[in-house]
C-alpha cells in the first residue's frame, strides 16, 4: 500500500479501501464476547518515548526520569479530543491558532510549530517544505500517549528544537489479545469510526490500528454575521475527510532488546473555507493530503550496563491544491506563475534520515548517551501538467551528547550539547537563476538540575541554549512574485530559561507550577519593500516570551475530581513594538469538574477561557469563554457511550482573522476496549 510515484495523482485513491476496512475491523472484533478482567490504560511503546534522563516503563509518573510533560490516552479519550490539535489544547503552554490555509497550528509558549517540531516515536514528521503540519490531520486513535518538551529537550530529536519538541508515542500490546473499538457521530455529519488490536506473543508483538474521520461542514454560531462569502449556517466548503493504517511488528529476542518495523499511512482530503473577508478570500480545495511513513526502531542491549538504538525512517508527503475563481468552484485560477498559472499546485516531499545513539552507565553516577543524526530532505512541485517547478534538496547532520549525573541519591545534573549541518545538495527553481549556497551550522547547549525529594515530587531549573536553522521555504520562496528569496538565511536562536515544580500535594492532589522565560534573536521575519514593493525573509527579529504556568488536579470526595491550569505569555517584539507577535492569547485557563454520579454513570464539565490575541499588526481578537458538557454510561466492563456538547452556549468567536470557530455542537459516542 504505497503512494503513487506519479505526482498526478487521482483524490479517490485509497478511500475505498479505507472505508471497508473501516467497516469490517469494528464488525470483526465486536463478535468477541468481552472478557471478565479490568480495562486498563494502554501501554506506550517505550522506545518511541524521548526523555533527557533515562529510558523509564512509565514516563507519566510525576518527579521520575523525563523533563516533558506527558499526555495520557485516558486524557485524550476523557476529554474527547479525536485530533492531536484538540487534544494538545489540554495542556498548560500551548495554544491554538488557524493559518490562512484554515489549518491547526499550535504554539508552545509563543513558540510556533516550525520551532517546536512533531515526531512519531522520535522520528519527524513535520512537512520538510516549510516546517509546518495541520495538526487537525493527525487523529489520536491509535496513540497512548503524547510528549510535549518545552525549551529543554533531549539532543535525541535533533535539529530545530528551537522552543522544544512534540512527540507522539505509539502503543505496544502488553497481554496476549487487547483492543478497541469506537465510533461516533455529530454535528455537521460528522462520523467516525476507529479499531486498534495486539498481541504480544513474549518473542514477538504485533499491533495495528486504523481510523476514519470524515464530516461534511462545521455549524457557526447563531451569533455570527454572514458576510460576502459566508453565508452563515454550516460553514462553507468546509467537507473533510481523514483515514489513518498503523502497523507495528516487534522483537524481543533477549531481555533488554527490541527491534520494530512500523508503517503508517494517512490519507486525507479537504476542502478549505474561504475568509469571512472577501479581499482576501480564497477558494482553494485539497484532493489529497497523504503522508506515509516506515521506520525501524530498535534497541540492543551491550552488557549490563550499555546499549545501542538506532531509528531508521523515510517518510512520504503529497498534496495537491486547487485554486479557484470563486465560490462555485467550477473555474481553475489560471493567473499568476509556475504552478500556480494552472490552477494546480502539487507538492512531492520525500525525507529519509536516521540516528544512532549509545548509552552507558559504565562510569559511577553518570548516564551518559552520544547521539548522531543524518536526514535528507527532497522537495518538488509540479504544475497540472506534470511540469517540474521546482526541487530542492537539503541534508542535515546533527552530532550531540547527554550526561545525566547523579550528584546525590535526590539530585541529578543534566549536561548536554549538540551541533547541527545544514548542507543545501540542489537548488532548482523554473525560471530563478538560484546559485546552490554554502553550508550553515548551529550548535545547541544546556543544562538541568533536578531534585527528587520523594518518588512523586521534583523541583527543577533548567537552562537551554536552542536554534532553529531556515527551512526551504524560508530561503527560497518567492511567494508568487512577492518576494526576493534569500539563500542565506541564519539559523534563529532563543536562550530558554525555567524553574518548576510538579508533585503531589495531598492524597489524591496533583500540582505544577513553571516560571519560563525566552530571549529570541536572529528571528526569521518578513521586510517589507527590500527592493521596491517587494519583501525578503531575513534575520531581524529579537522577541522575548516570558510567563508562567499553574496546574491543579485533586479528588474533592469519592465522587467528585476538579482540576485545571492557568497560562500567562507575555511576547514582546524587542526590535519593533508596533510589529505584533501574533497568535497567542496572554492569557489561557481551563479548569474541568467530573462528578461520578453512580458506579457506571459520571458527567464531565471543561470550561476553556482564552484571553484576546493579536491576529496581525492592527486587528486584535476578543477573549472568550466555551464550556463542554459530556455524560458518559459504562453499562458493562469495558463498555462505554457517551453523549456531549461542546460550546455549549453558542459563543461566536475567531481563533484567526476571517475564520470563525465552530458554535455549538453535539456528538455521540459508543466504544468497547478488551
Amino acid at each position: 500500500m504505497m503512494i503513487a510515484s506519479s505526482p498526478l495523482r487521482t483524490p479517490a485513491d485509497g478511500i475505498r479501501t479505507f472505508r471497508l476496512l473501516a467497516v469490517l475491523l469494528p464488525l470483526t472484533l465486536g463478535g468477541r464476547p468481552l472478557e471478565a478482567q479490568t480495562v486498563a490504560e494502554v501501554e506506550p511503546f517505550v522506545l518511541g518515548t524521548v526523555t533527557v534522563l533515562g529510558q523509564r516503563i512509565r514516563p507519566e509518573e510525576s518527579g521520575a526520569d523525563t523533563e516533558a510533560t506527558w499526555l495520557g490516552r485516558d486524557e485524550m479519550r476523557r476529554f474527547d479530543r479525536d485530533t492531536i490539535g484538540d487534544a494538545l489544547n489540554l495542556l498548560p503552554g500551548v495554544s491554538l491558532s488557524t493559518n490562512s490555509r484554515n489549518e491547526m497550528t499550535i504554539a508552545v509558549r509563543g513558540f510556533d510549530a516550525r520551532q517546536v517540531p512533531l515526531f512519531i516515536d522520535g522520528i519527524p514528521v513535520y512537512v520538510p517544505y516549510d516546517g509546518y503540519v495541520d495538526f487537525n490531520r493527525f487523529t489520536t486513535a491509535d496513540l497512548a500517549a503524547i510528549q510535549v518538551a518545552k525549551g529543554f529537550s533531549s539532543v535525541t530529536y535533533g535539529a530545530n528544537a528551537l522552543g522544544g519538541a512534540i512527540n507522539l508515542v505509539s502503543r505496544k500490546p502488553a497481554r496476549r489479545l487487547e483492543g478497541d473499538v469506537s465510533a461516533g457521530s455529530g454535528s455537521g455529519q460528522e462520523r467516525r469510526t476507529s479499531a486498534n488490536i495486539g498481541t504480544n506473543q513474549g518473542l514477538w508483538y504485533l499491533q495495528a490500528g486504523l481510523s476514519w474521520l470524515e464530516a461534511d461542514g462545521t455549524p457557526l454560531s447563531k451569533d455570527f454575521r454572514p458576510s460576502a462569502t459566508e453565508n452563515g449556517g454550516q460553514r462553507n466548503n468546509d467537507h473533510r475527510e481523514d483515514r489513518k493504517l498503523s502497523v507495528k511488528v516487534g522483537v524481543t529476542p533477549r531481555t533488554g532488546d527490541e527491534y520494530a518495523i512500523s508503517y503508517y499511512r494517512q490519507d486525507g482530503e479537504k476542502d478549505q473555507p474561504p475568509s469571512t473577508d472577501p479581499a482576501v478570500a480564497r477558494y482553494w480545495r485539497w484532493p489529497y493530503w497523504d503522508k506515509e511513513s516506515l521506520y525501524f526502531v530498535s534497541r540492543t542491549a551491550l552488557g549490563a550496563t550499555g546499549s545501542l538504538n538506532v531509528r531508521l525512517y523515510h517518510d512520504r508527503f503529497d498534496n495537491e491544491v486547487d485554486s479557484y475563481t470563486d465560490d462555485t468552484y467550477t473555474t481553475l485560477r489560471t493567473s499568476g506563475r509556475g504552478s500556480v498559472s494552472t490552477g494546480r499546485s502539487i507538492y512531492k516531499d520525500r525525507t529519509s534520515g536516521g540516528s544512532v545513539a549509545f548509552e552507558s552507565e559504565f562510569f559511577a553516577a553518570h548516564a551518559l548517551r552520544v547521539v548522531g543524526h543524518f536526514k535528507d530532505d527532497e522537495h518538488e512541485e509540479f504544475d497540472a501538467n506534470g511540469v517540474d517547478n521546482t526541487n530542492f534538496v537539503d541534508r542535515l547532520l546533527s552530532v550531540g551528547a547527554e550526561d545525566n549525573i547523579r550528584l546525590t541519591a535526590t539530585t541529578t545534573l543534566s549536561l548536554g550539547v549538540a551541533r547541527h549541518e545544514l548542507r543545501p545538495d540542489k537548488v532548482f527553481s523554473r525560471g530563478n537563476p538560484y546559485s546552490l549556497p554554502g553550508k550553515q551550522t548551529a550548535t545547541d547547549a544546556q543544562a538541568g538540575l533536578f531534585h527528587d525529594p520523594s518518588s512523586a515530587t521534583r523541583f527543577y531549573a533548567t537552562i537551554a541554549r536552542k536554534s532553529r536553522l531556515p527551512t526551504l521555504k524560508d530561503r527560497y520562496s518567492q511567494r508568487l512574485g512577492t518576494y526576493i528569496e534569500n539563500p542565506a538565511l541564519r539559523a534563529e536562536r532563543s536562550l530558554n530559561y525555567e524553574i518548576g515544580y510538579r508533585g503531589e500535594l495531598w492524597v489524591g492532589g496533583s500540582a505544577e507550577a513553571a516560571l519560563f522565560f525566552s530571549d529570541v534573536t536572529d528571528r526569521i521575519q518578513s521586510v517589507s519593500n527590500v527592493s521596491g514593493t517587494l519583501s525578503q525573509m531575513q534575520n531581524i527579529g529579537k522577541v522575548r516570551a516570558s510567563g508562567v504556568e499553574l496546574g491543579l488536579r485533586t479528588d474533592l470526595t469519592r465522587f467528585l475530581a476538579i482540576g485545571g491550569h492557568y497560562t500567562r505569555t507575555d511576547l514582546e517584539n524587542r526590535i519593533d513594538p508596533t510589529i505584533r507577535v501574533t497568535d497567542v492569547p496572554e492569557h489561557k485557563v481551563t479548569a474541568h469538574a467530573q462528578w461520578q454520579l453512580t458506579e457506571h454513570f459520571d458527567v464531565l464539565l471543561f470550561v476553556e477561557h482564552d484571553g484576546a490575541r493579536w491576529a496581525s499588526n492592527t486587528v486584535r481578537l476578543p477573549g472568550f469563554t466555551t464550556v463542554d458538557a459530556k455524560a458518559s454510561l459504562k453499562p458493562r466492563k469495558g463498555v462505554s457511550l457517551e453523549a456531549g456538547v461542546t460550546n455549549l452556549a453558542d459563543r461566536n468567536f475567531s481563533l484567526a482573522d476571517g475564520f470563525p470557530a465552530p458554535g455549538r455542537r453535539w456528538f455521540v459516542n459508543a466504544g468497547w476496549q478488551f
